[in-house]
């Protein structure tokens, strides 16, 4: 029999209103709206064309894929109206994993934000006086809370602590910059010149500020010395920028913090520390250290620290300033503040996560309870999984292993877990994390040695037997 031709196999193709008017296809126009019905339609005839074109379709083809037209516009419709923003399981045991979104948020954050964004709200009312006030009150005063201090020992008066909020760390640090030092020098150690994600650098931030870069030292060396000799009538600032995305080890040296905190007051010299991460609890009680907290550069007498949000605090994304309220008041007078500042989502759910801290509640954080996590305790749920999967094609295995914070925090800090490992006959390591990841919602686990392993330290327990459902699937 003659193979038909382009032209007979397209005039089988029906018109985007024929195909709109077949009675399969009624459901998906009055569920949807027509306008979108037909755009998804006339995306599959558009395919259906190029295939024809192409040749890679002939009559019997043509006529299976006709008959599948109503399920492949149902499918294209699901596609194209879809939320491509959306929620995985995240199984490699990165607390913290920047391309997963970071901090997760707690519930009463999510709480919060849902009460303050479905209806009207006092962001900027002052309601005693029935004023206009400042949105940055709603999450000073619980900053005061757990940052206000005594230093300098007996009969020294507290600090006088506030904080200011912004879109996150890197516009901290430009707010910070571009209010105390624009036009002038700020001096730093060249080993502390960090480029944080996407391929952002902090002197391309220093440089946007309108600050003039002082590098002092060398990459693995910064004497306090080589600060003094920098200092001349247009340094405005001293700047330490914490490296909390990789270490430098061996033959190093930088000035303790102490040290610059003395210069800085006896130059009359304001010192800013970027912290990157950040934290407001003790990260040496899940056994982290070396990982200066944010009280800890208040207290050594820090003018101004700028942290983020959603990493070590556990909140939204943010970038925090905190530091002598008399310069924070400059700040916040910078036009540029208003360019930078957050919303109320953000005020909610930092708010949330803020009364948390005050009320010493923090396994209600996500991302800390995940940190508080033993490695018996993950390692009983991991046994628990490779039990359920017995019966299945999947070889599971509980193995020693570590977590890691991520996002940038605490770099060379492991904490020690417990791993499932799993593999399934017929198919590679690779293999099983695209499957797993396919899954709606996707799981995304680390693959090593030819193993997929999942650590179960980042998976929230309620997950877990959707894991084991996945897994079963994914052998059979």
């Amino acid at each position: 029999m003659k193979a038909a031709s382009k032209s007979e196999l397209f005039r089988k193709l029906p018109s985007l209103d024929e195909l709109l008017h077949q009675p399969e296809l009624g459901f998906l126009v009055e569920r949807e709206g027509h306008p979108a019905a037909a755009d998804a339609a006339r995306t599959v005839l558009a395919r259906l064309r190029e295939e024809i074109s192409a040749e890679h379709l002939d009559s019997a083809a043509v006529d299976l894929a006709l008959a599948g037209l109503p399920q492949a516009i149902e499918r294209q419709l699901q596609h194209s109206l879809g939320y491509s923003l959306r929620p995985v399981i995240n199984a490699t045991g990165v607390i913290l994993h920047t391309n997963l979104g970071r901090a997760p948020l707690s519930s009463s954050a999510i709480e919060h934000i849902k009460e303050i964004s479905t209806c009207y709200s006092n962001l900027e009312l002052d309601l005693a006086r029935g004023e206009r006030g400042q949105r940055d009150v709603h999450v000073d005063r619980f900053f005061r809370k757990l940052l206000h201090q005594e230093v300098g020992g007996e009969g020294t008066r507290a600090r006088d602590i506030s904080t200011i909020v912004v879109n996150n760390n890197a516009a901290a640090v430009l707010l910070t910059l571009n209010t105390l030092a624009e036009g002038g020098e700020v001096v730093v150690s060249r080993g502390e010149l960090v480029e944080i994600g996407g391929s952002f650098r902090i002197p391309d931030v220093m440089a946007k500020s309108g600050a003039i870069l002082r590098e002092v030292g060398t990459t693995n060396r910064t004497r306090l010395a080589d600060f003094e000799r920098a200092i001349n009538e247009r340094t405005r600032l001293l700047l330490r920028v914490h490296r909390s995305n990789f270490q430098i080890t061996g033959f190093t040296e930088q000035p303790a913090l102490e040290e610059l905190v003395a210069l800085s007051q006896r130059r009359g010299i304001p010192l800013v520390e970027d912290l990157g991460s950040g934290a407001l609890f003790d990260l040496q009680s899940v056994g982290i250290g070396n990982e200066p907290g944010v009280l800890n550069s208040l207290r050594a007498g820090v003018d101004v620290v700028t942290y983020s949000g959603d990493k070590l605090l556990g909140g939204p994304q943010a970038g925090i300033i905190s530091g002598r309220s008399d310069v924070v008041t400059r700040m916040r007078s910078n036009s540029m503040f208003r360019a930078l500042r957050v919303d109320k989502l953000i005020y909610a759910a930092l708010e949330a996560t803020l009364l948390s801290y005050v009320k010493h509640d923090h396994d209600s954080i996500p991302a800390i309870r995940m940190m508080r996590l033993s490695m018996e305790e993950i390692g009983q749920r991991a046994h628990l999984l490779a039990q359920n999967l017995e019966s299945s094609n999947v070889s599971a295995e509980v193995i020693d292993g570590e977590s890691v914070i991520g996002g940038g925090a605490a770099p060379s800090a492991v904490l020690p877990t417990r791993l499932l490992a799993v593999s399934a006959k017929g198919l590679s390591a690779d293999d099983m994390a695209a499957r797993l990841r396919a899954f709606n919602p996707s799981i995304i686990a680390r693959v090593e040695e030819g193993r997929v392993l999942l650590d179960l330290r980042t998976v929230f327990p309620e997950q877990d037997d959707y894991i084991v459902q996945a897994l079963r699937n994914l052998a059979d």
